[in-house]
């Protein structure tokens, strides 16, 4: 077995090993193999570090740029979501029908909804979340988004086909690409993959989906966030017993059979709370953090906030690097009485609800950096061999894109 061990959580050795090992599906290049994270019984000194360290963890230099920007100074992250386009559509026509408008919203209305929220909510955050249709280039060209929040872009299409069982068949949002949200200067994709293991049909189709995108974020040299989410299908409704009673295992075996295919995984809690005691939830929580193969952060779900504070607080115990929350932090906001009011509470409540959760989130949160084991010091000490930049974004040995090199960048 190669391997190379280095110092990880709670004194746990991690180690590198070999493909005859384990399998790890990003392949890379100059003959590496392929790698996975995984705990070693023994122990070995601290080794002195080149940049390959990074790229033996899928780190490349794009990717690793990304997650710098998406994190907060040490290394974990809050970031928060205003890309729900469902969700928030439903909300405004709700609104509006209370006002005695009972249309549909229009573009504009949505737009400035998205504006207001995504420049209040990321005044306590490392990132924010957007849509492709709404959100990216009206937040940009407002300049709703600070300069030093970092920028990641919703690829899947809301809605869409559904399998023989009604259960979701993903596909990208039309007009949008892995390439385009690259160009757009963006910091990560996300891409939202509803996933049930123990539906062939779906997970067949949802595993394709989440590896395409995760080969074209390869390509394109750009951080991929990956959230599955549990569904119901068949008969069952998202209160049926028999759904409930199997979304914690789904959770926990999504992470194992998805996580190795992203660089941020993003989980749901896996559990209830008050149908489940705090024991069981945080065996549920350990369980999850044990089955992610990256570091990981805690979507909100819409969950009323002071649940969700729960849940934040319960995650980082148990190994989360941080959160990525919407509705939670928002949702009451087009429950205000006109535009005025519905600023004065994105600004006041909203900005405070963040503020509260990163509190949280940088004194307990585990840094992505220090999940792989790694230290800032050996980081701030890596150094890149002469001659990298021939070696990346083209085939080895190839004279360029220019002579018809085929791109493959490490």
């Amino acid at each position: 077995m190669i391997s190379e061990g280095f110092q990880g959580v709670n004194g746990t050795t991690l180690a590198l090993e070999s493909q005859q090992e384990k399998a790890f599906p990003m392949v890379f290049p100059l003959g590496f193999g392929a790698f996975h994270v995984t705990r070693s019984p023994f122990k070995m000194s601290q080794p002195a570090f080149t940049a390959t360290k990074m790229l033996t963890l899928g780190l490349t230099p794009g990717k690793l740029r990304g997650l710098q920007r998406l994190s907060n100074p040490n290394g974990t992250l809050t970031m928060v979501a205003t890309d729900q386009n469902s969700s928030m559509i439903a909300m405004i026509k709700d609104s509006l029908k209370k006002k005695g408008e009972n249309r549909e919203p229009t573009f504009q209305e949505i737009v400035e909804a998205k504006i207001v929220l995504a420049s209040t909510i990321t005044r306590h955050s490392s990132a924010v979340l957007v849509d492709g249709y709404y959100g990216v280039w009206n937040s940009m060209v407002s300049l709703a988004v600070p300069r030093d929040v970092g920028l990641l872009v919703r690829v899947e299409k809301s809605g869409g086909q559904k399998s023989k069982l009604n259960a979701p068949l993903g596909e990208y949002e039309p007009g949008f690409s892995v390439g385009k949200v690259k160009r757009l200067g963006a910091d990560a994709v996300k891409l939202l993959a509803q996933f049930e293991p123990t539906e062939g049909e779906s997970a067949e189709h949802q595993l394709a989906f989440i590896q395409d995108v995760y080969e074209q974020c390869r390509k394109h040299d750009i951080l991929l966030l990956l959230e599955p989410i549990a569904f119901p299908f068949g008969d069952e409704k998202k209160d049926s017993s028999s759904f409930l009673k199997r979304k914690a295992e789904t959770v926990i075996e999504s992470a194992r059979q998805l996580s190795r295919w992203c660089d941020v995984y993003k989980a749901e809690f896996p559990g209830i709370l008050g149908q489940e005691n705090d024991t069981q939830l945080a065996a549920n929580l350990k369980a999850l953090n044990d089955a992610s193969e990256r570091p990981w952060v805690l979507l909100s779900a819409g969950v009323d906030f002071p649940d969700y504070k729960k849940q934040v607080e319960m995650a980082m115990h148990a190994g989360a690097s941080g959160v990525l929350g919407g509705r939670a932090f928002w949702k009451e906001y087009f429950l205000q009485d006109g535009p005025a009011k519905q600023r004065a509470f994105a600004e006041g409540e909203c900005a405070d609800r963040v503020k509260q959760i990163d509190e949280i989130v940088r004194t307990k949160g585990t840094p992505w950096y220090k999940w792989y084991g790694l230290t800032l010091e050996q980081i701030h000490g890596l150094r890149a061999a002469e001659g990298w930049h021939f070696r990346y974004g083209e085939k080895f040995g190839a004279k360029g894109l220019a002579a018809g090199g085929e791109e493959w960048g490490y």
